[in-house]
C-alpha cells in the first residue's frame, strides 16, 4: 500500500507540473496574441496626412484623424468650461484631462482600454499606479470623463480601490509607461516601416480556378471575378456577389476538368471610357481538340442590366492557332496610350520547337510575342487598327501587331498606375514570364523589344547555337529571376498603388504557383535595380480580426480593385471543376493609411436580382484567435485536472502525451 500511494503521489505531483506548465503555455499563448499595435475599431494605426494639433505626439504614427483630432479638442474645451464653472482652476488636472482623451489616439489605443481581447472598450485607459494615484487627486473630473457609476463612487472608498479598477489585464500597456517601453517602441518602428509580416483578408470564396480579378474603373468599385470554365461574377465593394453571372460563355469556352489544364477563360479588361461606352474585351480557348485557337473579341454591357453583358453583341477581334493545348498566353490589359495589348503564349509543348528558331523569336508569327492593337476603329480588312508607332509596322514580313517578342508564356501582367503624387513608374508593364526548367523571370515590357525566349531563359543560355549566333541581336533582360530551386512556376502581380497599406507603395507584388510563395520587387532609385524579397505570413498574433495568415496554395493570378488594392486568387487544387477557389485581399497589419483619405465614395449599383452576402470561409476566419487561445487553454487545464482526479482508477496501463500542446491522447 505504501508503494502505491508513493507512485501515486509521483503521479499527481507529475501531472501538477503538467498543470502549472499549461497555465504557462496559456500565458504565452495569450500575451502572445495581444502584442501588436491596434486602434479602437481593432485596424492598425496611421501616419495623419493632415499635422494634430491637439494630441500632437501622434501625429506621426496614431490611431486619430484630424478630424478626430479636433473633435477631441472640442470635447476637452467643453469639459474644461464645465470644470471651471464649478470648481477652482487646476492646470494640473486640465492636463490629466488632456492625457487620457488623447489616448484614443495612441497607436496601442485597443490594449490601453483592454478591448483587444473582449472586443469591449474599458471606460478609461489603463493607467499606472503611480500616475493613477497622482491623477486620482484630481477625483472631481472623473465624473465629467465617463458614466460608469463603478467608478465614479469608488474614490469614496480610497484612491487605491480606484487604480485598481482602470487597472488592465495587461499592465505593460499602462499609460505613460507604455510610451517608454523599448519593445513597444520597436514595434512601432517595425510597424511604421513595414518591417512585418503582412496578412490577407478574405474576399471571396467558393470559386473555379478563378484566374482574373478586375474593375471596369467606372467609380463603382464592382470587382468582377472570372472562373477558367467561361463565367464572370461581379461582386460589390462589401464582398456581396450578385447572384446571375454578368458572363457565361461556357458553351463557348474549350477547356477540361483535368488538372492543370491551361485553355479556358484566360483574360478580361475594360474599354478606358467603360463608363461611357460599355464596351469590354475577353481572351479565350475556342476550338476542338485538332483545332484549337485563342480568340479575342469585343463585347458590350446589357443596356438594361449594367451588371449583365450582352453575348448577341460579340464581335470576334482576332483568332491565333494554337499548335498545342498550353502555352495559351491570357493577359488582356490597356495600356496608358489607350491601345489594347495582348499577350501570347509561344504555341506549347516544350521548349518552343516550331521552327528553327521557335515562335518566340520569329516575327512572322503573332505566338510568343506581346501584341498592340487599336481597337477603336477598323483598317485593310481587320476589325482593329494597327498603331501608326508598332515598331514593325513596316518590317517585311513581320506581323504589324507585335509590340515586343521572345516571349515564353507570360502569365499575369499589369500597367503600374504610378505614383500618385509624382506619377514616378506610371503606364509600366511588368510580367512575369513561366520558365522552361530552370528559371522564371519577371519583366517591364519595352517597344520593340526581344525578351529572349528561347535563346534564353532567365539571364542564362537556354538554346547555346542561339545565344552564341550574333543574327539574334540583342536581348532585353529580365529584372528579376528566380530560380527552380526557389519556386517552378511565376504568377506575375502588380505595383501597389493602393492607400490601406502604403508601408507597401511602389512594391511589385508577385508570386509562384507551385508553392505559393510570395515576393515583391524593390527598385534602387539610385542604380535602376530590382531587389527582391519574400513576403511573410504573420501568424494569429498580429492577422486577427478579420485577418489571417493563409491562404490556398496555388496562386492562379492577382487581381487590383479600382481603389488600387492587391488580391490573390488562388486555389488548393487547380481544376476548373473543384470550387475551393478563394480570393484574398492584402493587408498590412502593422500600418494602414489616413481613413480620410482611403475611405472613398462610390457611384450606386442598380442590381437586378438576388444576391449573396459575403460569408467567410470556415478556415478563413481569424477574428476568434484571442477567444481559441483561451478555449485552448481551459481545455488543457481541466482535462490535466480531470485526468489526475480519475488516476487512481485508471492509471494502470496509460500514458498522457500532448502532441500539439492544445489536446490530449491517451494511449
Amino acid at each position: 500500500m505504501a508503494g502505491k500511494a508513493m507512485v501515486h503521489s509521483k503521479f499527481v505531483r507529475s501531472y501538477i507540473r503538467t498543470v502549472g506548465i499549461s497555465f504557462l503555455i496559456c500565458v504565452v499563448l495569450v500575451s502572445h496574441s495581444r502584442s501588436h499595435p491596434q486602434c479602437l475599431d481593432f485596424f492598425p494605426p496611421f501616419k495623419a496626412t493632415r499635422d494634430l494639433t491637439f494630441c500632437r505626439e501622434y501625429s506621426d504614427f496614431g490611431c486619430c484623424t484630424s478630424v478626430r483630432d479636433g473633435e477631441l479638442r472640442q470635447k476637452y474645451n467643453n469639459l474644461i468650461d464645465q470644470l471651471e464653472a464649478i470648481y477652482p482652476v487646476l492646470p494640473v488636472c486640465n492636463s490629466y484631462v488632456k492625457d487620457i482623451l488623447c489616448q484614443e489616439c495612441s497607436p496601442y489605443a485597443s490594449h490601453i482600454f483592454d478591448a483587444e481581447t473582449t472586443q469591449i472598450i474599458a471606460p478609461l485607459p489603463g493607467l499606472c499606479t503611480a500616475y493613477c494615484l497622482d491623477f486620482a487627486h484630481c477625483g472631481h473630473v472623473v465624473s465629467f470623463l465617463t458614466t460608469d457609476q463603478q467608478l465614479q463612487s469608488s474614490l469614496d472608498v480610497s484612491l487605491e480601490y480606484f487604480c485598481e479598477l482602470v487597472e488592465i489585464g495587461d499592465m505593460d500597456y499602462c499609460y505613460p509607461d507604455i510610451v517608454q517601453n523599448d519593445v513597444f517602441i520597436h514595434e512601432l518602428v517595425t510597424a511604421g516601416e513595414g518591417e512585418g509580416c503582412i496578412c490577407v483578408q478574405e474576399f471571396a470564396n467558393g470559386l473555379r480556378n478563378p484566374l482574373a480579378g478586375v474593375h471596369a474603373g467606372d467609380g463603382t468599385h464592382r470587382f468582377f471575378i472570372a472562373e477558367q470554365i467561361g463565367v464572370v461574377y461581379v461582386f460589390l465593394k462589401n464582398g456581396t456577389k450578385i447572384n446571375e453571372p454578368f458572363l457565361d460563355i461556357r458553351s463557348e469556352v474549350l477547356t477540361s476538368s483535368r488538372r492543370g489544364d491551361e485553355r479556358g477563360f484566360l483574360g478580361l479588361s475594360f474599354h478606358p471610357d467603360y463608363e461611357n461606352n460599355g464596351r469590354l474585351f475577353i481572351y479565350y480557348s475556342v476550338g476542338t481538340l485538332s483545332d484549337q485557337k485563342i480568340r479575342i473579341s469585343e463585347m458590350r454591357v446589357s443596356s438594361d442590366d449594367m451588371n449583365k453583358a450582352d453575348t448577341s453583341t460579340e464581335r470576334v477581334l482576332l483568332e491565333i492557332d494554337q499548335p498545342a493545348p498550353n502555352h495559351n498566353g491570357g493577359q488582356l490589359l490597356f495600356g496608358e496610350d489607350g491601345y489594347l495589348y495582348l499577350f501570347v503564349g509561344d504555341g506549347g509543348k516544350g521548349g518552343d520547337p516550331f521552327g528553327e528558331i521557335g515562335n518566340g523569336q520569329d516575327l512572322e508569327s503573332l505566338l510568343g510575342a506581346v501584341l498592340r492593337i487599336d481597337i477603336d476603329g477598323e483598317e485593310n480588312g481587320r476589325p482593329y487598327r494597327i498603331p501608326s508607332d508598332n515598331p514593325f509596322l513596316n518590317v517585311s514580313n513581320a506581323k504589324p501587331e507585335i509590340y515586343a517578342y521572345g516571349t515564353r508564356n507570360m502569365w499575369r501582367c499589369s500597367v503600374d498606375r504610378g505614383d500618385d503624387v509624382t506619377g514616378e513608374g506610371r503606364g509600366r508593364i511588368f510580367c512575369g514570364d513561366v520558365g522552361q526548367d530552370s528559371y522564371e523571370e519577371i519583366d517591364i515590357i519595352e517597344k520593340g523589344g526581344n525578351f529572349g525566349w528561347r535563346m534564353k531563359e532567365g539571364f542564362s543560355c537556354y538554346d547555346d547555337d542561339m545565344c552564341t549566333d550574333d543574327a539574334m541581336g540583342e536581348d532585353i533582360l529580365p529584372i528579376h529571376a528566380y530560380s527552380h530551386s526557389v519556386g517552378k512556376s511565376v504568377t506575375g502581380g502588380y505595383v501597389y498603388r493602393g492607400c490601406q497599406s502604403p508601408n507597401l507603395k511602389g512594391h511589385y507584388i508577385f508570386g509562384d504557383f507551385v508553392n505559393g510563395r510570395l515576393f515583391k520587387l524593390i527598385e534602387d532609385k539610385n542604380t535602376g535595380e530590382w531587389n527582391n524579397f519574400d513576403i511573410c505570413l504573420g501568424d494569429n498574433s498580429v492577422c486577427n480580426n478579420g485577418l489571417i495568415g493563409t491562404f490556398p496554395g496555388k496562386i492562379l493570378s492577382f487581381g487590383e480593385d479600382e481603389s488600387g488594392e492587391v488580391y490573390i486568387l488562388s486555389t488548393d487544387h487547380e481544376s476548373n471543376t473543384h470550387s475551393g477557389g478563394k480570393v484574398h485581399k492584402i493587408v498590412d497589419p502593422g500600418r494602414r493609411g489616413d481613413p480620410l483619405d482611403c475611405d472613398v465614395e462610390h457611384k450606386d449599383v442598380v442590381v437586378i436580382g438576388p444576391t449573396t452576402d459575403f460569408e467567410p470561409s470556415a478556415s478563413g476566419s481569424g477574428s476568434c484567435h484571442v477567444l481559441s487561445s483561451y478555449l485552448a487553454c481551459v481545455y488543457m487545464i481541466l482535462s490535466s485536472i480531470l485526468f489526475i482526479w480519475s488516476a487512481p482508477s485508471q492509471m494502470q496501463g496509460r500514458l498522457l502525451v500532448f502532441p500539439d500542446a492544445l489536446a490530449m491522447k491517451r494511449g
